[in-house]
């Protein structure tokens, strides 16, 4: 049974990451659910375990005792077990504990900055930096749902202490979704009619002093695994999106571990990936895993928890899930 925690309501203010020089490449840092799917799939890769890139070192290096920190993150809504009567479901967070500096927000010429991921179901996470205002998943279609989340740094790296994870399970009954909306960017446009050049609504300007409108994401269509949150469960989160410049080599996997220690840690379980369907291979602690030898094209990631015997761990079919993303180069 985890600790009763004391929670303090942060402060969002925009974080300042140093990234070196100033002009890294940060396409990687997405907040789309999907990568460029009408890319060419590559063929199989020879990927070798790399050191963390220099430029991350760099960054670890600015951030003080940052990445030392514990951040406890706690769902306060929707609540677990409730049942919302609406398509539009609000997500709201508490981030407290040992911090040591760290606090969500997005610096506003990187684009980078700590934050939370929210997982819906076994979707892509998306990326949730003022946690001042609530989180937005639109669209959401009637069922049970699950969301997901924990603590994460610019790079999208996961901190891996207990408390910075939280799970809860809701219905949405009623809510009236519009199950052939496209998805949409982040904005509220359609991301196939988006047009950065197009010419502004008429009176955009009219309700300029008006609240912003939370971060958010119009959700594809998806239920909630059967899961048992008191069983091991394998949160996938990185690789996602597209991957230019500086971060298109090394490749970042990262995923989060809940009730489950891997054999390098003391436990039972391993990771399996596979990309491109090539050769499975094993992670045994729990850690990123920085890969290098990628090529430009469509790429797909498969990431499994896995017993002793080299059994998936079936847990709402959460335990074994696939992403493509796009390397570009």
């Amino acid at each position: 049974m985890k600790k009763l925690l004391i929670f303090t309501t942060i402060s969002v203010a925009a974080f300042a990451a140093a990234c070196g020089s100033g002009t890294e490449d940060h396409s990687g840092h997405d907040h789309g659910n999907t990568a460029n799917t009408n890319a060419a799939p590559a063929g199989p890769l020879t990927l070798t375990n790399a050191e963390v890139p220099q430029r991350i070192k760099d960054m670890m290096a600015a951030r003080g005792e940052q990445d030392a920190a514990a951040p406890q993150v706690r769902i306060t809504a929707p609540v677990d077990g409730s049942t919302v009567e609406s398509s539009t479901v609000r997500v709201q967070l508490v981030v407290g504990g040992d911090l040591k500096g760290y606090k969500p927000g997005m610096d506003p010429e990187t684009k980078m900055g700590n934050h939370i991921h929210v997982i819906l179901d076994n979707q892509p996470y998306e990326a949730y930096y003022n946690i001042d205002q609530e989180f937005e998943l639109r669209n959401v279609p009637d069922g049970e749902h699950t969301l997901r989340v924990f603590a994460s740094r610019p790079w999208h790296e996961s901190y891996k202490n207990e408390e910075a994870f939280d799970v809860v399970k809701f219905t949405v009954k009623n809510g009236g979704a519009n199950l052939d909306l496209p998805a949409t960017a982040n904005n509220g446009q359609q991301m196939s009619n988006a047009n950065a050049n197009a010419a502004p609504a008429p009176n955009a300007n009219a309700n300029a002093n008006a609240a912003p409108t939370p971060e958010g994401k119009d959700m594809p269509a998806s239920q909630g695994g059967a899961i048992d949150v008191n069983k091991p469960l394998l949160t996938y989160s990185r690789p996602k999106g597209e991957y230019k410049g500086a971060d298109a080599d090394p490749i970042m996997i990262d995923f989060w571990l809940a009730n489950a220690k891997l054999v390098g840690d003391g436990g039972e379980y391993r990771v399996r990936y596979s990309v491109n369907g090539g050769e499975p291979r094993f992670i045994e602690k729990w850690a990123p895993l920085w890969l290098a030898g990628w090529t430009s094209g469509k790429h797909t990631i498969k990431l499994e928890l896995v017993d002793k015997d080299g059994n998936v761990v079936e847990n709402g079919g959460y335990n074994s899930t696939t992403r493509d993303i796009t390397v570009v180069k």
